[in-house]
């Protein structure tokens, strides 16, 4: 008889009070995409949600698939905020129950405030803060009813510091970071933890970056360790918040950005030019 196969290293089997029934929107590519597939193990249930890119979400399915985990594909347009609802609550269905939901969805502008459309600052504060509190409030219901849980949405540093050109999108990401508190206070009770990681700058698609490897190169002066971040290096401090190491952390925003924060007062000093008044 042959032996078995020694098992994959890179996908952990799932052990008491992991979570086995996942959902993460916006999957199709970036972040998403990097969250669902580090939140991959065998036994496990991952609900992956896309927009515009099905290509892309049936990638991250094989990925998902490929590390022994259950895959499971659903659209979801959150510019119509209460289908984050329903999205939701159709994955709980099929995976019954919801242990984990990790918000990834999100868009963005860069047009000065005084250029802006109010339907394009709609639009973003729908996507980026309508749907995903549609979203969580869903998610958080079936975690009641199942005895716990973890959510986790990825904000942005400008969660904390604002943005020249993004007016709608500091705001929404801004108020995501207080729903996210709130959150933590009232879901604790029922055992969910609720907390916000923030990128910076993540060479991904929405930074006109696809997914590129993050150490060719390209230097970054103003951020501390000079590159952009890889989309792994978010996934990874969203699995820890997932895990049950993490239970006793909640209401917490995690900057993940190279240190770009702790540039202000710096970048006030040196800044050589005017630039920055234009997106």
């Amino acid at each position: 008889m042959a032996a078995p196969s020694p098992p994959d290293p890179t996908a952990p089997a799932v052990v008491a009070d992991e979570p086995r029934r996942i959902v993460v929107t916006g999957a199709d590519s970036g972040i998403g995409r990097a969250v669902a597939v580090a939140l991959a193990a065998p036994g496990r249930e991952v609900g992956i949600t896309w927009h515009a890119d099905e290509d892309g979400a049936q990638a991250t399915a094989r990925e998902v698939r490929a590390r022994g985990a259950t895959a499971h594909v659903r659209r979801l347009d959150l510019t119509d905020p209460p289908q984050g609802a329903v999205v939701v609550d159709d994955l709980a269905a099929t995976m019954g129950g919801l242990d984990t939901l990790v918000l990834s969805s999100g868009t963005g502008s860069s047009t000065l405030l005084l250029d802006m459309s109010y339907e394009t600052w709609r639009e973003v504060v729908s996507v980026d803060l309508d749907g995903a509190f549609c979203c969580l409030q869903a998610g958080a219901r079936h975690m009641v009813a199942g005895g716990g849980g973890s959510v986790v949405a990825i904000t942005s540093v400008h969660e904390h510091a604002p943005r020249v050109g993004a007016a709608p999108y500091c705001a929404a990401k801004g108020g995501l970071g207080l729903l996210v508190r709130t959150a933590a206070l009232e879901l604790a009770e029922h055992g969910i933890t609720v907390n916000a990681v923030a990128p910076g700058e993540i060479a991904t698609p929405m930074t006109g970056q696809t997914d590129e490897s993050v150490l060719d190169g390209r230097r970054r002066p103003g951020i501390p360790v000079a590159r952009p971040g890889d989309a792994r290096e978010i996934a990874a401090v969203v699995a820890f918040l997932c895990s049950p190491a993490a239970r006793y952390v909640t209401g917490a925003s995690w900057p993940v950005d190279g240190g770009m924060l702790q540039m202000g007062p710096m970048a006030g000093s040196h800044l050589a030019s005017d630039d920055w008044r234009r997106p």
